[in-house]
């Protein structure tokens, strides 16, 4: 969307706002305590906007203070309520097509908020520019503005007051929807209290002029409105008075573009005349819907098609003498040197008794009082016979008023000091706002506040949790409001030293600063004696909420293990077994007569014992048999040779020679003191 604004047209509206910010009493100042103001940028019937530098975050915002008279009175502390309840929601958007709400409050009674700062223009500007965008520009700018009320119609929030003045244009042409939850704000409280509406007539859904109630379908309609208008340069409806305009939208179906422009295709015509359908359920549901109906009707259309745009020839409209007369919704967050504001009409529709609706506005030829009923708007002048009683009744009243001031001097001093009046209410909107701007807000009221703090896990810290009495309450003028104020999610500091400390000496030490101790982490450990602290979940030093449950890891010393069976293996074979299982090893080594060297002949504790790792387990490893020295019983008598070799457990065999009539050993086949092993055959040579 290449387009920028005139040289000349720049250079008015920046010498109007330089003497604007000159002449302005709160430029340089700061506003509650954070945000100094720099420069005005514009000023409306309901607000002045400035560029302000947020100090807290040293960053440039957009400050709009609603001017004082708005919080007068009952009506008044009304507006102030909702117009903060609408900025928290609407503070609560998150898109890039919406300008972002920072923060809102109340100084020295004055209510502000303060917004994202764009610098740019904005849509009307641009149009008065250009005459009129192309059909492309046009289709991606109200994509974007419906994309960004897509978000909003999705958390139940509607605009109300969509106007080339609320869409804002960056530098970079990214494009921003302004001024959320204001349109609201006033509307809720003038109809409530005289049945006034809010809203700049040329954009107007039927059912809002008629009744003032809407939905999102009346951000639907204004949608449509401003597409009709930036592809032919012109609103669809014009009038003498901005009454005639209001008739037409809601007697007149909107006429398609192509009736002014005949190259418009067929498909633009079908978009428009579906977005801005007199009647509400012949629109789209929501921005949603209508996105997604404009998406395809822009995948109808060729490049040739897009790139398609009116001939609109118009002069560029001189610089402004003052910005008094800015429309008060278009200024929030744009800057005053590329951009410029146009006068917007707002309009006053004012309900009487449900089936006829008067319609008000002041303009420079004074207040014209119209009736719209279901078939027509009538103009109601009071006649000439009724100004003539009038005026013979005036000496009359005059009399009954003297008569009577007596008496309502008398009660306005009972009804303040004694009765009613006496008594005000607590205003609502302070729950869930800052602390500073609650008590400047009661302070405001007439009312005196006491701040008591006291931690809270939902509400962040320096914001109210609740006052005492209510909001809405009944309260004697100057009375006492306590204002409990949120200190915050309560936060404890976890010990050191915890590890290597026993289970109890632990849980102690966390109970003791107010923590709580879950149940423990048990582990195995060949190293850590069993019911020592091995970890703690958190860090020790750290914050930690005073909810959080922290979970000591403790010891069980080295795990069960049931020994295995490894007698009869050998040597090396039992000893991997064992350690394989985390068990240690002892060895001892004995003779044996029944298991062969190098096996295991017997261990302790026996197999399938239980024991842990880390414990010992004795293993005997056979040496084989005993060996014992073979004795000399060469020449001795045979039964002699016996005993001897039976002696030391070897085995006796005889063997006769020359039929061994002389009974002496002549012969042993092992030599004495040869080493053999016990039960060992000895072979015996008798003569």
């Amino acid at each position: 969307m290449p387009w920028r604004s005139s040289e000349a047209h720049k250079t008015g509206r920046r010498l109007a706002s330089v003497g604007a910010t000159i002449t302005d009493p709160l430029v340089g100042h700061l506003i509650d305590g954070r945000y100094e103001v720099l420069s005005r940028l514009a000023r409306g019937g309901m607000a002045t906007v400035y560029v302000a530098m947020d100090r807290r975050l040293d960053r440039e915002v957009a400050l709009k203070v609603m001017h004082p008279h708005l919080a007068d009175g009952a009506e008044g502390a009304d507006f102030v309520s909702r117009f903060r309840r609408e900025a928290r929601a609407a503070a609560r958007l998150t898109h890039p097509g919406l300008v972002a709400v920072y923060d809102q409050g109340v100084d020295d009674g004055t209510s502000y908020l303060t917004m994202e700062y764009v610098q740019g223009t904005n849509l009307r500007l641009r149009i008065q520019e250009a005459g009129a965008l192309s059909v492309r520009d046009s289709l991606d700018i109200l994509e974007a503005v419906l994309d960004a009320l897509a978000a909003a119609h999705r958390n139940s929030l509607v605009h109300r007051d969509i106007k080339p003045e609320n869409v804002l244009i960056a530098l970079d042409d990214r494009v921003k929807v302004a001024d959320f939850g204001l349109a609201r704000a006033v509307t809720e409280v003038t109809s409530t209290a005289t049945g006034t509406i809010f809203g700049t007539v040329a954009y107007l859904a039927p059912e809002l002029i008629l009744t003032g109630d809407c939905d999102a379908r009346a951000d639907v309609y204004a949608a449509g409105v401003l597409l009709f208008e930036m592809l032919t340069g012109r609103q669809p409806y014009t009038g003498d008075t901005p009454i005639r305009v209001a008739y037409r939208h809601v007697h007149e179906d909107l006429p398609a573009p192509s009736s002014l422009e005949t190259w418009i295709p067929q498909e633009i015509d079908e978009l428009v005349c579906a977005l801005a359908a007199r009647d509400p359920e012949n629109r789209p549901l929501d921005a949603s819907a209508a996105l997604e109906q404009l998406r395809r009707t822009r995948a109808a259309l060729d490049d040739d098609g897009l790139d398609q745009r009116a001939v609109v020839l118009r002069p560029v409209p001189p610089p402004p003498a003052d910005e008094s007369d800015a429309d008060d919704d278009s200024d929030e967050a744009l800057d005053p040197q590329p951009g410029s504001r146009s006068r917007g009409t707002t309009v006053d529709a004012v309900v009487d008794d449900g089936a006829t609706q008067a319609l008000s506005t002041t303009s420079a030829g004074g207040t014209i009082a119209l009736q719209i009923g279901a078939d027509d708007l009538v103009a109601t002048p009071p006649p000439a016979q009724v100004r003539q009683r009038r005026r013979r009744r005036t000496s009359t009243i005059v009399v009954i008023l003297l008569a009577i001031a007596a008496l309502v001097a008398g009660g306005t001093y009972w009804w303040s000091s004694y009765g009613p009046g006496a008594y005000t209410t607590v205003p609502s909107g302070l729950v869930g706002s800052d602390t500073a701007a609650a008590t400047s807000a009661l302070t405001t009221f007439g009312l005196r506040p006491s701040v008591v703090e006291r931690f809270d896990d939902a509400i962040p810290a320096g914001k109210v949790i609740s006052t005492d009495p209510g909001e809405g309450e009944q309260i004697a003028k100057e009375g006492l409001v306590e204002v409990v104020a949120s200190k915050g999610i309560q936060m404890f500091t976890v010990p050191a030293e915890l590890v290597g400390l026993d289970q109890e000496a632990a849980t102690a030490a966390l109970t003791d600063v107010g923590l709580t101790v879950g149940d423990p982490t048990l582990v195995y450990d060949d190293s850590v004696p069993a019911g020592e602290v091995m970890a703690v979940s958190e860090e020790e030093g750290a914050s930690v909420p005073h909810s959080t449950v922290l979970t000591l890891t403790v010891s069980q010393g080295p795990q069960p293990v049931r020994v295995p069976q490894v007698v009869n293996s050998t040597e090396d074979a039992a000893t991997a077994a064992l350690e394989s299982i985390g068990l240690k090893v002892k060895v001892k080594r004995a003779f044996s007569d029944d298991v062969a060297k190098g096996h295991v002949v017997r261990q302790s504790p026996e197999a399938s014992a239980e024991a842990f790792r880390t414990d010992t387990v004795t293993i005997v490893v056979s040496r084989g048999r005993e060996l014992v020295k073979v004795p000399d019983v060469q020449g001795m008598d045979t039964d002699a040779a016996h005993e001897a070799l039976a002696a030391v457990d070897l085995v006796p065999e005889d063997q006769f020679a020359w039929g061994g009539f002389l009974g002496k050993v002549r012969f042993q086949d092992v030599d004495p003191g040869t080493e053999v092993p016990k039960g060992s055959t000895v072979v015996l040579t008798i003569f």
